[in-house]
């Protein structure tokens, strides 16, 4: 049973990521710039103090807008850095001229300027996948570290930015996912009340 269940996952990401990596560049910049300015618009961006953010690969939705937005508003950014087989933590990015491209070709901080931030403190974590369900189910990169992570950031809201096509009605999950609180796509927001979903529709 455990067998089939990731099977069906391992089937299931390699179809959501070839479909995500087939979106053509302006339509990628395109919606995650709306994205953004629709999450900066929400509560959940105004009330929080630290925000971790992931450094975007090529094909996944951009987050330099977000970025952008965090130096300038005062806010305390941080992104992963991976120190171990599944293990990673969160460094805070000061600004953009702190970054270098690393491992995979990802943005990361500069060695010698890594400041760590505890998972505790962290307000909201905006966190990748390649689909997302509307009870929070998440289908990961395959490698667990957000999991793991996530069981850390105790008091973080969990949101992630996906295409419309990424937001389905029901995932294959394991004991070990982690749930997610919000679902922001181009025409909806999936959000956690009291324990239960409900839709609204993002403001254009």
């Amino acid at each position: 049973m455990l067998d089939d269940v990731q099977t069906l996952k391992k089937n299931l990401r390699r179809e959501f990521l070839s479909r995500r990596a087939r979106i053509p560049r302006n339509e990628r910049d395109r919606i995650s710039s709306s994205l953004v300015r629709k999450f900066l618009a929400t509560e959940i961006y105004r009330e929080a103090k630290i925000i971790m953010a992931y450094a975007s690969r090529p094909d996944e939705l951009q987050l330099n807008e977000l970025f952008s937005a965090c130096f300038a508003d005062g806010k305390i950014l941080a992104i992963p850095l991976i120190v171990g087989k599944g293990e990673m933590h969160a460094v805070a990015v000061p600004n953009f001229d702190a970054l270098e491209l690393g491992s995979f070709n990802i943005f990361t901080v500069k060695p010698e300027l890594r400041k760590f931030v505890d998972a505790a403190d962290i307000d909201c974590v905006i966190v990748p996948g390649a689909a997302f369900d509307i009870r929070g189910g998440r289908l990961g990169l395959g490698g667990g570290y957000y999991d793991r992570f996530l069981l850390r950031a105790v008091k973080a809201h969990k949101i992630a930015f996906a295409y419309d096509f990424q937001l389905v009605n029901n995932l294959p999950t394991e004991f070990h996912d982690v749930n997610i609180d919000s679902v922001l796509t181009p025409k909806i927001f999936w959000h956690t009340v009291d324990d239960q979903k409900f839709r609204e529709i993002a403001s254009p």
